[in-house]
């Protein structure tokens, strides 16, 4: 029987060849090894197909309106630093709200809305309770030896059931509608990922409101920057989830080009290879501007 070194040893090598593998084959950001697979959670699979009843989003509609802000670069940023406690406060018995919800009882439209507009909230929540922040990376609470960020942490409470904030996006969102357009619409409060939708996400609206985000995403260099020789550099989100968006290099361009603008269409004709990927992890906050004190 092997000795517990001789074991380590084996296991540290196996782990320090992924490394190497991760870094020499292009993949530039190593948690792209960790990126949750899509694995649905059995208990939130029923749901009420008759039901009619509908989730009240007005509050966190109020709070998206307030401190949400489109900058010149085209990426909408969070004012997180002026969001004062009686709103903070407000998005918290929000979110307590949805949490009360038994969301087994709507149908499956409702549900889609439910489990985005809750991350999103959730993910905003997340930020403001941690203050000030670089990145959201900086919440290390997430348990597991390898686990990084805030993502795997139980931060509710469901019919019972404590969720995180992977359970609704890998376990719920992603393997219950297969739907690449969800990407677009769920915001983790990093610049490199698609934006905050500009309202709540609805149960009546929902095809538009991911069509649109897609194509907002898609139109930014965020998503794919095209290189002098027509090589593209794409958002980590097309490697990290890459079966979401047909498992293939070729397959994530075709989605490209079926959600991008017609003008951004033809730039993304001219790709010939996916060259590499790339993900800005800092925080989607409003720049805070100092104003200059003037002396007497």
């Amino acid at each position: 029987m092997a000795s517990f070194t001789q074991r380590f040893s084996r296991q540290l090598a196996v782990l320090l060849a992924m490394t190497i593998l991760v870094f020499t084959s292009g993949f530039s950001p190593f948690e792209s090894l960790f990126a949750p697979s899509s694995n649905l959670i059995p208990r939130w699979a029923d749901f009420s197909a008759e039901s009619t009843q509908a989730v009240n989003q007005d509050e966190w509609n109020g709070f998206i309106r307030k401190y949400r802000e489109e900058s010149f670069d085209g990426i909408a940023r969070i004012a997180y630093h002026r969001v004062n406690l009686d709103d903070h406060l407000a998005l918290k018995e929000h979110l307590e709200y949805l949490q009360s919800i038994k969301v087994s009882n709507l149908n499956r439209d409702q549900q889609l809305a439910y489990w985005i507009n809750l991350y999103n909230a959730a993910t905003v929540n997340l930020i403001l309770e941690h203050m000030p922040l670089e990145s959201i990376r900086d919440i290390n609470i997430s348990p597991g030896l390898f686990a990084s960020g805030p993502w795997g942490k139980k931060l509710l409470r469901i019919e019972g059931e404590k969720v995180s904030l992977n359970d609704i996006e890998h376990g719920i969102l992603r393997p219950g509608w297969k739907d690449p357009r969800i990407h677009y619409v769920l915001n983790c409060a990093s610049l490199g990922c698609p934006d905050l939708p500009n309202e709540a996400i609805t149960a009546t609206e929902f095809d538009t409101q991911l069509t649109v985000a897609a194509q907002r995403f898609i139109d930014h260099p965020r998503a794919v920057n095209i290189g002098e020789n027509n090589e593209a550099v794409v958002s980590s989100i097309y490697v990290w989830f890459k079966d979401d968006f047909g498992g293939s290099d070729a397959s994530v361009l075709d989605h490209l080009r079926t959600y991008a603008s017609k003008e951004r269409q033809k730039d993304l004709m001219k790709i010939r290879s996916i060259e590499n990927h790339t993900y800005n992890w800092n925080l989607n906050s409003v720049p805070i501007v100092a104003t200059a004190s003037t002396g007497s």
